[in-house]
């Protein structure tokens, strides 16, 4: 190890992955691991619940932390972080996506390559980024969307012991039908209406970064840098529109449709007119609710970037 690298990481590096994760692939992990230590001493903690990774993120002790998995376990870091006020004082984080979605990677322009995302983790750029924060306290590290989407995944999620890798495009079709024509949701961002509700809405996406689900572009103007929260709103709700909603959701243009409205902000309030409504946060899908409140907090925590 050369002088210059000692310099760069004098404490070495902490690479923490959660062992109960489909990511946690020991030959993966073990190639990543071999790869960051070319450039600093690097212990491996393997997680076990989040008791155990709290321990491990606020234990660093002045080492870069570098968490190996996707985007559920980045969520769940940056949550931890954020309950314990320290998404700053830990450092800037390396990220190594070994995840199925790897949505927050994309967005960083991080290779999805183990070993390329390794070698960045070790000598990028720390950037600050920014986090949504609902009146849970919940975070959001890349997008959040109520509507049709978060109805399939919840409903995915029952069907997965049973369905297992089928559970998704069950769970679409079942949220599809369910979701009859809409939902009508208000929303308002920093105080404008956005949509009054009135219409019923397909999808509301708020985004940090732009894509879901593995590269969807939901919200394609987003940029995790800038300090608000990008708002795409789709009232595609009848057959014809959601089939070319889906298609061009596909290249990102279906912003340009005259049944979609984008917006920017720092507040973004959703409120349901009637019955109750889901939101998947980087994936995680939560119970029905009636009105939620996002805030956007700029330059809160710091990745280590390609540039």
């Amino acid at each position: 190890m050369g002088t210059q690298q000692q310099e760069e990481h004098p404490d070495g590096i902490l690479a923490v992955v959660n062992a109960g994760a489909g990511s946690a692939r020991p030959a993966a992990v073990e190639t990543v691991v071999g790869e960051l230590g070319r450039e600093a001493d690097v212990e491996l903690r393997r997680t076990r619940g989040l008791d155990d990774l709290r321990e491990a993120l606020l234990g660093a002790d002045g080492r870069r932390l570098v968490v190996l998995g996707g985007d559920g376990t980045l969520h769940a870091v940056l949550q931890l972080l954020w309950d314990a006020g320290a998404t700053r004082s830990v450092g800037p984080l390396g990220i190594v996506p070994l995840g199925t979605g790897n949505d927050l990677a994309r967005s960083l322009h991080l290779p999805l390559d183990p070993v390329a995302a390794a070698r960045i983790a070790a000598t990028g750029r720390p950037r600050d980024l920014e986090l949504l924060v609902d009146g849970h306290e919940r975070i959001t590290v890349n997008t959040v969307h109520a509507g049709i989407g978060a109805a399939a995944t919840a409903k995915a999620q029952r069907l997965k012991k049973v369905l297992h890798a089928g559970a998704y495009p069950v769970g679409a079709l079942w949220a599809g039908v369910g979701a009859g024509r809409g939902f009508r949701l208000r929303v308002e961002v920093d105080g404008r209406i956005v949509t009054t509700g009135e219409r019923p809405v397909l999808v509301v996406g708020i985004g940090i970064g732009g894509t879901i689900g593995g590269g969807a572009p939901l919200v394609p103007a987003a940029d995790p840098h800038d300090g608000v929260a990008d708002v795409v709103v789709s009232a595609s709700t009848g057959p014809l529109a959601r089939l070319g909603f889906a298609a061009g959701l596909r290249r990102g243009v279906h912003v340009e449709r005259q049944d979609v409205i984008t917006a920017t902000g720092k507040v973004v309030e959703v409120t349901a007119l009637d019955g109750t409504f889901r939101l998947n946060s980087d994936g995680e899908v939560s119970d029905p609710q009636r009105f939620e409140r996002f805030e956007m907090h700029a330059d809160v925590w710091q990745a280590v970037c390609p540039w």
